[in-house]
């Protein structure tokens, strides 16, 4: 993850769970989120709905690990 989780967090105050990775991706923006955690959204998201920050958290870290 490149982005801080942290920032990440941030981004995605407010969020109503499940949410999509779309729906998260939306959120970030609306809450203006810096382009580096909206891209880290959008590419270390899968299509899966998550259902809470803690299994958004894990699917970001889980991407180092391909």
């Amino acid at each position: 993850m490149q982005a801080s989780p942290t920032d990440v967090q941030r981004a995605l105050r407010g969020a109503d769970y499940p949410a999509s990775r779309e729906d998260l991706v939306q959120l970030a923006r609306e809450n203006d989120a810096s382009e580096e955690v909206v891209e880290e959204l959008e590419r270390g998201l899968g299509e899966d709905e998550y259902e809470s920050p803690a299994e958004v958290m894990a699917e970001l870290g889980d991407e180092d690990s391909d």
